[in-house]
């Protein structure tokens, strides 16, 4: 078994275009250091619409992007992900294909927020339970349980105190790419939570801050 976040960014400010992807390397050093303070395994980096490699062992960095497809947002996580897509470009349907056609797992991000992929007829992989919505829980459960899809668990940590508050836990012999792809078809999935004090406080203000940016 194994603990991994299939839901982080590393670029903080990640709106602000013209600043590129200069954070990154930074980014990914606080993700990972509060990843082994939570006792995490694994990190999926999913960066809004670009993925750029980084190797790390401990945790171990998996390959993904957080596309932004016609209908909402859609985490790509897997061997190989696509490094750049357009937001807006593909429709859900579309992404979704992209990421088999890559041999990598299509989550439904955050469906009840600014999405409408929980609409959508395509071949999702698991629904996600995000992190900064953890109240909507029976919601998301429902949307997974009525189209026979595991739950997965991420934190959208888009700051690194938030890494791990939602999370996923595989079955997988080892925390690879391909592995975990594998486990989350499979169902041998499990979600679990650990909001810290800093998360509840600022849980009112998500959707606020949500709602202003669009995403």
């Amino acid at each position: 078994m194994f603990a991994l976040d299939l839901h982080t960014h590393t670029r903080f400010f990640h709106g602000r275009q013209r600043l590129g992807d200069r954070f990154d390397p930074m980014g990914v050093r606080a993700l990972a250091a509060v990843a082994r303070w939570r006792g995490l395994d694994a990190l999926a980096l999913t960066n809004h619409d670009y993925y750029t490699p980084f190797v790390a062992a401990d945790p171990v960095l998996l390959p993904g992007i957080e596309i932004s497809t016609s209908g909402g947002h859609l985490l790509v996580v897997g061997p190989d992900p696509p490094r750049r897509t357009v937001p807006g470009e593909l429709s859900p349907t579309e992404a979704v294909e992209l990421a088999h056609d890559r041999d990598c797992a299509a989550i439904m991000a955050h469906p009840f927020r600014n999405s409408d992929l929980r609409k959508v007829d395509a071949p999702f992989d698991a629904v996600e339970l995000n992190g900064k919505h953890l109240e909507r829980r029976t919601r998301v459960e429902r949307i997974a349980s009525r189209r026979d899809l595991p739950l997965v668990g991420g934190s959208d940590a888009h700051f690194p105190f938030e890494v791990g508050r939602a999370h996923t836990v595989v079955d997988a012999p080892e925390p690879t790419a391909a592995a975990v792809v594998d486990a989350i078809r499979d169902g041998r999935v499990s979600v679990r939570t650990a909001p810290t004090r800093l998360d509840r406080a600022l849980a009112p203000l998500y959707d606020v801050v949500h709602r202003g940016k669009g995403h």
